[in-house]
């Protein structure tokens, strides 16, 4: 177990890990576990071959331990250093009556008990006892005081899960806020440049029209001039055409 634990650390510090996975690690005894790893919330040690908790370590921050498919059969007592567990999986062990679960009558805040596939489950009355032994306990063996199956997601804490929606439709509103003013924005902007489009049409359709007019007004000056330069060289043509004649007669 030593040489497991040193491998699963990664290179962290006790105090840093905050879950922790045995499994299969083989030992009949907690060998390596210190009180220095007082963050770890989540442990496992499923499949080990335990058969006694003696040298279990105080985690204060415990919440949830795995200890499925060992021989464990008493020493529930060496738990008490964990005063925060909820979730306890001892399903597949070797524990065989109520009195071998009498220590776990002192945990407040234990929700859910797992013990599928030990002794004990054969004793009358076994889940009314059990719920009757543990008051804080919601779930046992999966299921509620009423038999009602539950997902594994209802052992946690309603409390928290029902902050972190409310966090997230706070979040969602502030979102849905920040796109009705950006979508405002944008209806502003495209309002202005279509305001400003049509203002220089307007400039440029009055540019054209002004334009026009002075062509116009050139054209007018052109055909008066051309008109008077006809008249002014009429009689010339006419007196030079005499002239070719044989000019004027003589009186």
């Amino acid at each position: 177990m030593e040489k497991r634990i040193e491998l699963e650390k990664r290179g962290r510090k006790p105090n840093e890990i905050t879950d922790f996975v045995l499994d299969n690690c083989r030992s009949t005894n907690i060998v390596g576990l210190t009180d220095e790893y007082v963050a770890l919330e989540k442990l496992s040690l499923i499949n080990v071959g335990l058969t006694s908790l003696k040298g279990f370590p105080k985690l204060p921050n415990l919440k949830k331990l795995e200890l499925s498919d060992n021989r464990i059969s008493g020493g529930l007592n060496f738990l008490h250093t964990s005063p925060k567990l909820t979730h306890l999986n001892l399903s597949g062990n070797k524990i065989k009556d109520l009195d071998t679960l009498q220590p776990l009558k002192e945990f407040k805040n234990l929700k859910s008990l797992d013990l599928f596939n030990n002794e004990a489950t054969n004793m009358d009355n076994y889940r009314e006892k059990v719920f009757s032994l543990i008051p804080s306990l919601r779930y046992l063996d999966g299921f509620d005081v009423h038999d009602c199956e539950v997902d594994d997601s209802e052992g946690e804490d309603d409390e928290v899960n029902g902050n972190e929606n409310e966090n997230v439709d706070e979040d969602s509103e502030e979102v849905s806020d920040e796109e009705d003013d950006e979508i405002f924005d944008e209806d502003i902007g495209l309002a202005e440049i279509y305001k400003d489009q049509e203002d220089d049409s307007d400039e440029e359709n009055y540019e054209e029209g002004d334009e026009e007019e002075e062509d116009d007004d050139d054209d007018e000056d052109f055909d008066e001039e051309d008109q008077e330069q006809e008249e002014e060289s009429s009689p010339a043509r006419g007196k030079k055409r005499k002239h070719e004649d044989g000019g004027e007669p003589e009186n």
